[in-house]
């Protein structure tokens, strides 16, 4: 049952078994309408007092008990510090109409959606509803996946991997059972591979499963152009690809400002020779995670905003174009089943189509790096 509904208990004296069968055959009436198993509105539909239940009736007529019609349905798996910046930044978007998540810290988890409920008035959100029982996550468009083990200060997100392959083979049979014909996204790291993992257990096209990836990344590495130009970051245009981590790829070749290839200011920017030390900001790119992590001890409100990004683009079926982690197997010359960041086109159905972004030799030669690096660690799972 969803932490949502809410349970009622109060001791009366024997005497009073005829009002109380009286208020119940009430409430049962006012919340007829409401009941719907796991999917809840929200607490204070079926709270408590009796005199609540005399007050709707005498507030509203009900014309029609109709059952709550689902267009967006959101679940977020994991309320720790990303879960919850991914809720918070999808709700801020607006871009759904019932918010579900799960955690397997009850206590956290309730605190955490009550926090949210309170706030309902500002976010115009009709539903938010947790629990522990995967069934609150039924008939989901879109499940977000942040659970796992966290990364640990100096580790680096493949040294995850293994720690969580046994947490996803719970995960996935529960939300697949709730929700065959969902999305996926992974957040969890290291990325990569397990998005690769979420795609075997689950059955689903690998269109339907997707990597949150090189999408923050590549945001990063905009951001941080944009300061040494003294642009804004969203005039600033290039991509991070590859994987979501130390072997990630700058395509500098590729880096423009209005229509202006940096490249043709500035040939070897982003190579050892150049005098300007562009390369330097893929460098902090990798690093910014790591230092991130040593000061406030995780990372959260970037990818919570760079998942809410990927969530619009889905949910409105937007077909913009994001590097998201995605199984890349014949291209590039790729032969390796893993799933890296490449462009992809983003919309109702998932990754409809891949970009193929014309690559250097040198370029393609680290994509191909980037993709043994992960075969690796993978090609030793047992799922």
């Amino acid at each position: 049952m969803s932490w949502a509904m809410g349970v009622v208990r109060a001791s009366q004296p024997a005497g009073a078994a005829a009002a109380r069968a009286s208020w119940l055959g009430q409430a049962m009436a006012a919340c007829a309408c409401q009941a719907q198993g796991p999917r809840l509105m929200a607490a204070w539909l079926c709270t408590s007092a009796s005199n609540v239940a005399t007050v709707k009736r005498k507030l509203l007529q009900n014309f029609h008990c109709e059952k709550p019609v689902r267009h967006s349905k959101v679940s977020i798996i994991g309320a720790g510090s990303v879960g919850m910046a991914c809720a918070v930044s999808i709700l801020l978007k607006g871009l759904s109409d019932e918010l579900a998540l799960v955690d397997a810290n009850e206590s956290k988890l309730k605190g955490e959606a009550m926090d949210l409920q309170h706030g309902s008035s500002f976010l115009k959100m009709p539903s938010i509803v947790c629990s522990k029982d995967y069934l609150v996550t039924a008939n989901s468009s879109l499940v977000i996946i942040t659970a796992g083990a966290r990364q640990e200060r100096g580790e680096t997100r493949l040294n995850l991997v293994q720690r969580n392959v046994a947490i996803f083979k719970l995960m996935i049979s529960n939300i697949i059972q709730h929700s065959p014909s969902c999305k996926l996204i992974v957040v969890s790291n290291p990325v990569d591979i397990l998005t690769y993992v979420a795609w075997k257990l689950s059955a689903l096209p690998h269109s339907h499963v997707i990597g949150s990836g090189c999408n923050l990344d590549t945001a990063r590495f905009r951001f941080l152009i944009g300061q040494k130009l003294g642009i804004h970051s969203e005039s600033c245009h290039g991509w991070v690809l590859g994987e979501h981590g130390d072997s990630s790829v700058p395509v500098w070749s590729g880096v423009n400002v209005a229509g202006v290839p940096l490249q043709h200011l500035n040939s070897e920017i982003g190579t050892d020779r150049d005098p300007e030390q562009w390369e330097n900001v893929h460098k902090e790119v990798v690093a910014s995670a790591y230092e991130i992590i040593k000061m406030k001890g995780y990372t959260s409100w970037a990818i919570g905003l760079s998942v809410a990004d990927l969530t619009e683009s889905i949910l409105k079926n937007l077909r913009r174009t994001h590097p998201v982690s995605t199984r890349i197997k014949g291209l590039y010359g790729i032969d390796k089943e893993v799933f890296l960041s490449v462009p992809c086109v983003l919309g109702g159905s998932g990754i409809s189509d891949v970009v193929k972004i014309k690559l250097t030799p040198g370029e393609e030669a680290r994509l191909k790096r980037s993709a043994n690096t992960l075969w690796d660690i993978q090609k030793e799972l047992r799922l």
